[in-house]
């Protein structure tokens, strides 16, 4: 074990449990995908593996635990791909439709593991949950329906079958984010702003996956420049971008321009630590 020491803010003295892990990118894309629907760029018609990109997610094998971060419209598709046929807890970022519109299809884990699938998020994420999957929460329930539990969750470490997960609070326009910090590898989607105590808790990170959504100036995502310029803050060993949008530009193009630290991530993409 090793803790965050420098500093007075108590977020500084997390403790940060080491892991062996292996994380797989279910998704890199931004709300639409990539390619996206009637559009004729040269992202859109590349044949490259790499820029074909699904809504973003993650998985991460800890181990021998079983856990997804967030279930977009291409959930189902993810997990068939990567033949994940266990699955341990679902944690979320946040409650935008791209990150749990695929929460219906944990119900073949249901079946097969015989039990509820538990869910983390914030207060509101499980509101919307409540709301979106209504049918789940009835009290006469149709057959088959997804069984999950909820868990609510605040910005205090929280585990999950013995494994440690420390939320990163992060801002998506006015919106709040959570990222997470497992072990040596921090992973944050869909934000713009990340305050400086928020950043301590990233520090030290093996891996950092951060988004970077395009280009020009959005007003709810990290343009490439400013990931840029937030990970060099970080220093992580290495770090990967996400959440890209077909307006980056084409992934091997992009690649040569990054800091020798930096890459692009792709659709499944294997990484251990």
């Amino acid at each position: 074990m090793a803790g965050f020491s420098s500093g007075h803010d108590k977020t500084c003295r997390l403790q940060v449990i080491r892991y062996y892990m292996k994380i797989t990118f279910l998704g890199t894309g931004t709300s639409q995908g990539v390619p996206v629907i009637a559009c004729g760029c040269e992202v859109c018609r590349s044949l490259d593996f790499r820029d074909k990109r699904l809504r973003v997610s993650v998985h991460l094998e800890v181990d021998g635990k079983s856990f997804v971060i967030d279930t977009g419209p291409d959930f189902r598709q993810q997990m068939l791909r990567e033949r994940i046929n266990h699955l341990d807890a679902v944690v979320f970022t946040h409650e935008h439709k791209d990150h749990t519109a695929g929460l219906d299809d944990v119900r073949a884990y249901n079946f097969f593991q015989k039990k509820d699938m538990p869910i983390y998020g914030r207060p509101s994420v499980l509101e919307q949950i409540r709301q979106e999957f209504h049918y789940a929460f009835a009290e006469v329930k149709y057959p088959g329906i997804p069984q999950i539990k909820l868990h609510e969750i605040d910005d205090q470490p929280f585990e999950i079958e013995g494994v440690r997960f420390i939320p990163v609070n992060v801002m998506h326009f006015k919106l709040p984010v959570f990222g997470f910090r497992v072990g040596d590898f921090t992973y944050i989607t869909d934000a713009n702003y990340i305050s400086d105590t928020e950043i301590e808790k990233i520090k030290g990170s093996k891996i950092v996956v951060l988004n970077a959504l395009r280009r020009e100036s959005h007003i709810s995502h990290f343009t490439l420049s400013e990931a840029i310029e937030v990970l060099n803050k970080i220093q992580p060993e290495v770090a990967y971008l996400t959440h890209l949008s077909h307006q980056m530009g084409l992934h091997a193009e992009v690649e040569n321009e990054l800091p020798e630290f930096i890459r692009l991530a792709y659709d499944g993409l294997n990484l251990e630590i």
